[in-house]
């Protein structure tokens, strides 16, 4: 079975990171990618179509809220069947002060996470189609 990506371009997969972009006049990130122009109103080159340039994030941040997601979401999102309950984390990363939201790792539960507790980013399988594995970001606790 083959790997790939379960969004392109959102996240590398070795090493794992999220990939975004960031404002070269005054450093905001953004993710995922921002396209168009720097949306901070406090930056000056958000008047002139600042230039934004790719942005490699950092893999370590605290738990700002998770829970536990017991039911199938709708589409677009494809579960493995059967459907197994998980749980998703809002982390702060460390070096940005943003909040990403991403699964956490099977075998983590609710129980095991608490608010303000170190986590590291990597990659797992989200779902299998029967002839790939399709990869997404996730949390783990930080060793």
């Amino acid at each position: 079975m083959a790997q790939k990506t379960a969004v392109e371009g959102w996240f590398s997969v070795e090493p794992p990171a999220l990939v975004g972009t960031r404002c070269a006049a005054c450093g905001t990130p953004y993710f995922p990618r921002n396209e168009m122009a720097c949306r901070n109103p406090g930056c000056a080159g958000a008047k002139d179509g600042s230039e934004l340039e790719p942005y490699t994030f950092s893999t370590r941040g605290k738990i700002w809220s998770y829970a536990d997601s017991r039911y199938k979401p709708p589409a677009p999102y494809i579960s493995p069947e059967p459907f197994r309950p998980y749980v998703v984390a809002a982390v702060e990363l460390e070096a940005e002060k943003i909040v990403v939201l991403g699964q956490v790792v099977p075998g983590v539960t609710v129980d095991d996470l608490a608010v303000g507790q170190e986590v590291e980013l990597t990659v797992g399988t989200l779902y299998t189609d029967g002839e790939d594995d399709y990869l997404a970001w996730m949390w783990r606790p930080a060793s």
